[in-house]
């Protein structure tokens, strides 16, 4: 391991993108599918691996949902969560804010309070086993129409107090940021945080409108905001979070290579820009792999990894102190390393 490899893996962070339910490696669905006797369209690891060659977002999804078919117990989405920070322990991960797709489950059958109560299981066992703190964010499903996200976010009534946010994931080009902005208000009314994905393959209009119609807080991925100048100043100027995945990013084609990926104009144009993993089982890397990756393709020195990493503290959803005393931790790190 290089020096610059063993300062990122070192380096305390916050991971603000990560699908739960992408983070399923292969291994443990097969382990799934023999607890659940549920067959999956695989008949190895390696297979399921040689389906990970995606050339866009669908692709991707409809190898996703098919995974996600394994997950039927609380004891599931319990030792999904806590196999994700055990990896990410190791990674500098100090804290995450993890998104759940309740639709994905409750379409097949699954009770949101099993999804929910196995993955805040998860997330207490992985507190006292890592002092690794969380939030958990529901995703409504953008494909599915509004309605369907109502119903959804319903279901989620009596574990409000436990969930920090609600977002928009799955298929972004056709289903604009407007199509949920109903929902989205009445989210905003039971006081929980807004985030959408939007300008990984839709256009810049998306975003305009998760900021102005969905009044996001957090904006996911926002590539294609470069595209739009005046949007880039407005976001530099309300200094807006962007959760950026460039292995994500690589692997679904929206940058054909790491050099091309533009995390470092993002910061030259004074975005907070962050680094996460999105879906690391099924895009080759957790979020140290990401920062790595960034690295080498873009030539980024320990300064531009340490503002990406002050980033991510900086637009979590934790209180103000959390934040302060994760910057003090992180400035610590930096001298020790100096």
């Amino acid at each position: 391991m290089s020096d610059l490899d063993a300062f990122i893996t070192g380096l305390p962070k916050a991971e603000l993108h990560l699908h739960i339910e992408g983070s399923l490696e292969p291994e443990l669905m097969f382990e799934l599918a023999r607890r659940n006797r549920v067959d999956i369209p695989f008949a190895s690891v390696e297979e399921v691996r040689a389906a990970y060659q995606f050339s866009n977002l669908q692709d991707f999804l409809d190898i996703y949902y098919a995974g996600a078919n394994v997950l039927r117990t609380e004891e599931d989405f319990r030792d999904l969560a806590l196999a994700y920070f055990d990896r990410v322990a190791a990674d500098g991960v100090v804290h995450a804010e993890i998104f759940f797709d309740p639709q994905t489950h409750t379409h097949r059958g699954v009770p949101f309070g099993v999804v929910a109560n196995g993955l805040l299981a998860g997330m207490a066992e992985a507190e006292a086993k890592h002092g690794i703190t969380s939030k958990l964010i529901l995703c409504f499903l953008r494909h599915l129409d509004e309605e369907d996200a109502f119903k959804t976010l319903s279901q989620a009534q009596p574990w409000s107090d436990r969930i920090e946010g609600v977002g928009l994931d799955s298929s972004e080009v056709g289903h604009p940021p407007s199509k949920f902005e109903r929902v989205f208000a009445a989210a905003a009314a039971m006081g929980l945080k807004r985030v959408a994905h939007a300008g990984e393959e839709g256009p810049p209009e998306y975003v305009h409108e998760a900021l102005d119609l969905l009044h996001v807080d957090r904006l996911d991925h926002g590539n294609r905001s470069l595209e739009d100048s005046r949007l880039v100043a407005r976001l530099a100027r309300s200094a807006m979070t962007l959760t950026v995945c460039p292995l994500s990013n690589l692997k679904l084609c929206v940058v054909d290579s790491m050099e091309q990926h533009p995390i470092d104009r993002m910061l030259a144009l004074g975005l907070r820009a962050t680094i996460n993993s999105d879906d690391p089982a099924y895009f080759g890397g957790y979020v140290a792999d990401n920062y790595r990756a960034a690295a080498r393709g873009r030539g980024l020195g320990r300064d531009a990894l340490v503002t990406l990493a002050r980033n991510s503290f900086l637009g979590s959803f934790l209180p103000d102190e959390a934040v302060a005393a994760h910057l003090a931790r992180l400035d610590a790190y930096v001298e020790a390393h100096a």
